[in-house]
């Protein structure tokens, strides 16, 4: 065992050690009109309070069709905040997350509108609450945030939601993952939950790190669907999917692939997640996840027996 850390110090270290603390005690009481008490229940009080003031500065709007409107004349990308007042996440959320000076600046890339859980959108003639709409499935029914893509040439992909972040007890989106959210690259919500996945672990890989390839992202698509249509996991046709995606890279560079699945009946980000920690756990898997590639794809896609197929492929030098 490692000796104390006051191993070696003088005999006369509680001594000296008890006069420096007197000595503050005096000098708390002498310039201080109320008692030197840290970290107090009134202090914390008042730094949520701080808090929510700067959170106040971000330009939230109220209305989805207005924020629609603006963010689509504009060629933004849209950010829906889900609020509940009454939800202890949500408070979190805000007085944590969107009082960074980093996310208040990310976000100023934006259109923001803040809705209640209960909002409704005109759909077919009919008001229905936009959370129950198919395209904020993912949402959970969930405070939260989503994002809407009006700022992708692409018609599949403008005016689509291309993130579903849903505040839950195993999800909570801290500055840091807040940041990383805000700068995911155009692509599909499945496409960007597994970037996101592969963003956020703690060892960060760097496989995201080179150019998201259209061609890549497609082929992810096709297999992660593949996998979910028999729903098995593997390395389907590899041999000839192989030759075929090389041949159609730059020169120069090689097809590689990983695959994951999710356990059964988890929420789509928490399935991506999930498929990364089985990346972790494979030596194969997480070299080819872990390391720089000029060129990636990666995407997802649920399966009838509720479980989500993970696919990354590479175009590795």
């Amino acid at each position: 065992m490692h000796g104390s850390i006051a191993d070696g110090l003088s005999n006369s270290f509680p001594t000296r050690f008890a006069v420096c603390v007197l000595a503050v005690i005096a000098a708390c009481a002498a310039f201080s009109p109320t008692p030197c008490v840290a970290n107090s229940a009134e202090d914390r009080k008042q730094s949520a309070e701080d808090a929510a003031k700067e959170a106040a500065e971000i330009e939230w709007l109220s209305d989805y069709s207005e924020a629609m409107k603006v963010a689509r004349d504009e060629g933004k990308m849209l950010l829906v905040y889900f609020d509940s007042p009454s939800d202890r996440l949500s408070r979190r959320f805000e007085t944590e997350t969107l009082t960074d000076a980093k996310v208040r600046e990310g976000l100023e890339e934006y259109v923001c509108v803040r809705l209640p859980l209960d909002a409704t959108i005109g759909c077919k003639g009919k008001e229905i609450k936009l959370l129950r709409h198919g395209a904020f499935k993912e949402m959970l029914g969930r405070p939260g945030i989503a994002v809407v893509d009006f700022a992708s040439d692409c018609d599949q992909l403008n005016g689509a939601v291309v993130s579903t972040f849903p505040l839950t007890e195993a999800l909570f989106y801290t500055p840091s993952r807040m940041s990383v959210i805000l700068d995911l690259p155009l692509a599909s919500l499945t496409q960007r939950t597994m970037i996101y996945a592969v963003r956020i672990h703690r060892e960060r890989p760097a496989s995201t790190n080179g150019d998201i390839s259209p061609y890549l992202l497609e082929a992810s698509r096709r297999h992660s669907d593949h996998q979910a249509r028999i729903r098995q996991q593997g390395h389907h046709n590899w041999n000839s999917r192989f030759h075929r995606i090389t041949a159609s890279l730059p020169a120069g560079l090689t097809a590689v692939e990983v695959c994951a699945e999710s356990w059964p009946g988890e929420g789509m980000v928490e399935a991506a997640v999930e498929c990364v920690r089985c990346w972790r756990f494979s030596s194969g898997h997480w070299r080819s996840v872990r390391a720089y590639h000029p060129l990636y794809g990666y995407d997802m896609q649920r399966g009838s027996n509720g479980i989500w197929y993970g696919t990354g492929i590479f175009g590795r030098r």
